[in-house]
């Protein structure tokens, strides 16, 4: 079992920066991947960011490449993401998430049903 919690959404202006932190506890160590997705109302939950645990390689969606940042403090079992110039866009529930099955390549590591343990997520909100 893997539990997580995020924290550090909230209201912020268009243009403005938010750090999404996840708190990682549990068998962290059988984890392959942290990833980030969101979903906002009426949509399908969408990959925002994904960072391989051991090797550090980063995986980001389109819309967020160049804005958003993700990493990982693997002695504090810990992964953040930053995201900088937000847009109205971005509005949505945001949630970390933990894969434990090896992948090779983008696709999978895009796709949120190959995830096995899922954070409560947290509301950022961006004002035009």
């Amino acid at each position: 079992q893997v539990q997580l919690v995020e924290s550090g959404g909230g209201l912020v202006q268009a243009g403005g920066s938010l750090r999404l932190s996840c708190a990682a506890s549990g068998r962290t160590f059988s984890t392959f991947a942290m990833g980030w997705f969101r979903q906002s109302p009426g949509r399908e939950r969408e990959f925002v960011a994904a960072q391989n645990w051991s090797y550090g390689s980063t995986y980001y969606a389109d819309s967020v490449k160049g804005r958003f940042t993700i990493s990982r403090d693997n002695s504090k079992n810990m992964v953040y993401l930053q995201m900088n110039n937000l847009k109205p866009e971005d509005t949505a529930a945001y949630y970390c998430a933990a894969r434990l099955t090896p992948t090779r390549g983008s696709p999978g590591i895009r796709r949120a049903y190959e995830y096995d343990y899922w954070g409560q997520g947290t509301q950022v909100t961006v004002s035009s």
